[in-house]
């Protein structure tokens, strides 16, 4: 029997922030010397980013903006380096349940099923760290048994639900009476850097908050799961990085970056599909993580892609932004809503640098 993933639904905040005033933000909070950048306004412009979500609400955004202090927020402008990482927490704790609880929630009620009948659960997320976690919360409120299998993946980056999914499929690969419930959450904007640090700049402009959640198992129809990938690129951990500090955790990305991914993606996805008897021609549709503007182009550039391939990596990375982990699932959400056939690549990418992908082949669902 194979294993299918099915019934996938996204959430996101209430708070959208169109990309004018992410600007307005940025000159605001990352300090005096930000509001003589005459490259600032460049970043935003070309990060391919028109709006995006946060659970930081619309109280604080126009508090910024307008220079009030009634949300008496700690990311208030003030506090130098912005909240700190316990302040930070503080909001994960409150707000990335709720989150992942949404998206689990319209999952759950989209494949007609009760809390009950999942059996396993498998819980994403890199933007926070408390326990009890947001399993207990989703087990609680979605009436899982107290008894439901937990696994949680974490600190993983952008591909982390690729990991999960690869978890998830072991599970119901090895009991063919398994529904896994997967759910990734990440609140990217509670990592704001309040600074002047180029690369990190760039990483405000492109970060965003959302959750996905969807089923795997070999009971519910779907898209049929064939296999996972990973490559660690060698020599290549001083790349991206994702490190606790202070105030918040902070993203370091260097140019080197879409350099490597054109330098190494096409030989490691060549021979990854070799290995379960398929060439890169094979492939009819791809799932491509955005985590930015050049990386989308550095891997259109290696696999030798039509523009038209990542159509609905540039159109999520234009709504959404960077959700990190969820964001690939967004695509691929987009992608079902339209017939497909064939095989899906999906691919993320995260700290190391290391390059995950996930298989799927609708041709045989």
């Amino acid at each position: 029997m194979r294993v299918n993933l099915s019934f996938i639904e996204t959430a996101v905040p209430e708070t959208c922030v169109p990309s004018h005033e992410s600007l307005q933000i940025a000159h605001t909070l990352c300090g005096p010397y930000m509001t003589s950048l005459d490259w600032l306004p460049t970043v935003y412009e070309n990060c391919g980013v028109k709006q995006r979500y946060q659970v930081l609400g619309r109280a604080v955004v126009d508090d910024v903006l307008q220079g009030t202090r009634k949300s008496q927020s700690p990311f208030l402008p003030g506090q130098e380096g912005g909240p700190t990482t316990a302040q930070r927490m503080a909001i994960y704790t409150q707000e990335a349940g709720p989150l992942a609880l949404q998206a689990a929630r319209k999952t759950l009620h989209s494949a007609q099923l009760a809390g009950s009948e999942i059996t396993h659960l498998v819980t994403v997320s890199c933007t926070g760290f408390q326990a009890p976690g947001i399993d207990v919360l989703l087990i609680r409120e979605l009436g899982l048994s107290n008894g439901v299998e937990r696994t949680n993946v974490g600190f993983m980056g952008c591909h982390g639900a690729l990991n999960g999914l690869r978890m998830a499929k072991a599970i119901a690969e090895a009991n063919p009476q398994a529904v896994v419930l997967l759910v990734a959450v990440e609140l990217c904007s509670l990592h704001y850097y309040y600074g002047a640090e180029p690369s990190k700049v760039i990483a405000n402009a492109l970060f965003a908050d959302g959750a996905v959640a969807m089923l795997v198992s070999q009971r519910i129809p779907g898209s049929p799961v064939v296999a996972s990938g990973s490559q660690l690129v060698a020599n290549s951990e001083r790349e991206m990085g994702w490190i606790i500090g202070d105030h918040g955790f902070s993203m370091t990305m260097t140019k080197q970056i879409p350099r490597l991914i054109k330098q190494y993606l096409r030989e490691w996805i060549e021979g990854w599909l070799q290995s379960l008897g398929w060439k890169l021609k094979d492939v009819s549709n791809w799932a491509v993580h955005p985590g930015g503007p050049k990386i989308l182009e550095a891997v259109q550039a290696s696999l030798d892609l039509q523009d038209s391939a990542i159509t609905d990596s540039w159109q999520i990375l234009a709504n959404y932004g960077n959700m990190s982990s969820p964001t690939v699932f967004f695509i691929l959400k987009q992608q079902l809503q339209k017939p497909r056939n064939g095989l899906t690549v999906l691919l993320g990418f995260g700290p190391g640098l290391v390059i995950e992908a996930a298989l799927l082949n609708h041709t045989a669902a």
